[in-house]
């Protein structure tokens, strides 16, 4: 009966919204053509920073809805470019079966190549959306927040080289927001195994180097851009603890950032203005003054060097 009501939100959460839709990989011959972004694009000359959305779903499938459609609109209403990213995950039928052991399917570095292909396609079409290529986050959910996260701290390495695509741009965001995140599959006390198994494919148990090198809390380098964390205490889904390994992994590095714990509001309300609690919904407003304050200090980095030179 649980598979059958899951089938059936997926069925919703598939649901088209109206925004202006693209396919990242069209024109290439690499990639994915199933990889589509959503662009909320507020009126020409209001946004200068853009998000790049990962919506959740143990990287068996996407929450389109909640931590997609909802939070792009809620962006643009707030005078920020937002482009919601269909990245490729492992499907319905991964998540019942187990096809990957004798076929590859969708797995790691899928994703983060279709999140590097997004930030690429962002910042090389930025003057036609008036965004600034240098204020590009990401921002993501549950698993979409170990992506969005992921984006940051392996940022420095291209995921795109060996796909003959070479950017013209950087590939590593300028600030992520993960969103009671998956952070850790190596701690096995707080793994989340379904995306474990999402994004790893079958077998894990023989996959511990991997394990090993998408544990965010175990690569995290001073140089990392900042990040915003938000996760509830009473999360049934992700355990609490994955968001403060990441919090005190970007603390011992230095890295700017913001964590809060909420003890209220459990997993997966994203945007929405009913899921969760009043409390964790104070997220969105908390969010918005974080990245005020980034962008208020990049315009003062943008004075003094104008005044240096």
């Amino acid at each position: 009966m649980g598979r059958i009501v899951l089938f059936a939100a997926m069925l919703i959460w598939a649901i088209p919204s109206g925004a202006q839709t693209f396919r990242i990989w069209e024109g290439t011959n690499t990639g994915s053509n199933s990889v589509t972004m959503e662009a909320y694009i507020p009126p020409h000359g209001e946004a200068k920073t853009a998000i790049i959305i990962c919506p959740g779903g143990s990287y068996h499938w996407l929450d389109k809805e909640n931590e997609g459609r909802k939070v792009g609109e809620w962006l643009k209403a707030n005078g920020i470019a937002a482009f919601v990213l269909h990245y490729r995950v492992a499907g319905i039928f991964a998540y019942w079966s187990h096809y990957r052991v004798l076929w590859r399917g969708n797995r790691h570095p899928d994703m983060i190549q279709d999140v590097q292909r997004a930030i690429q396609l962002v910042r090389e079409r930025a003057e036609n959306w008036g965004i600034d290529p240098d204020r590009v986050g990401v921002m993501g959910f549950s698993a979409g927040g170990h992506l969005a996260a992921m984006a940051a701290i392996y940022g420095k390495t291209n995921f795109l080289t060996h796909l003959a695509l070479p950017p013209t741009v950087d590939v590593r965001p300028n600030f992520a927001a993960a969103i009671y995140p998956v952070v850790t599959f190596h701690d096995k006390r707080f793994a989340h195994k379904r995306s474990r198994k999402g994004i790893l494919g079958e077998l894990p148990q023989y996959q511990v180097q991997m394990q090993d090198s998408l544990s965010l809390e175990r690569h995290v380098q001073a140089d990392c851009p900042p990040i915003f964390i938000v996760n509830c205490k009473n999360d049934p889904t992700v355990k609490y603890q994955n968001s403060e390994l990441l919090d005190s992994a970007l603390t011992a590095q230095g890295v700017q950032h913001r964590y809060i714990q909420y003890q209220t509001g459990g997993h997966g309300f994203g945007a929405s203005n009913k899921k969760g609690t009043l409390e964790a919904r104070q997220w969105k407003n908390e969010f918005l003054h974080w990245l005020h304050a980034w962008e208020q200090e990049q315009e003062k980095c943008c004075v003094g060097e104008s005044q240096a030179y």
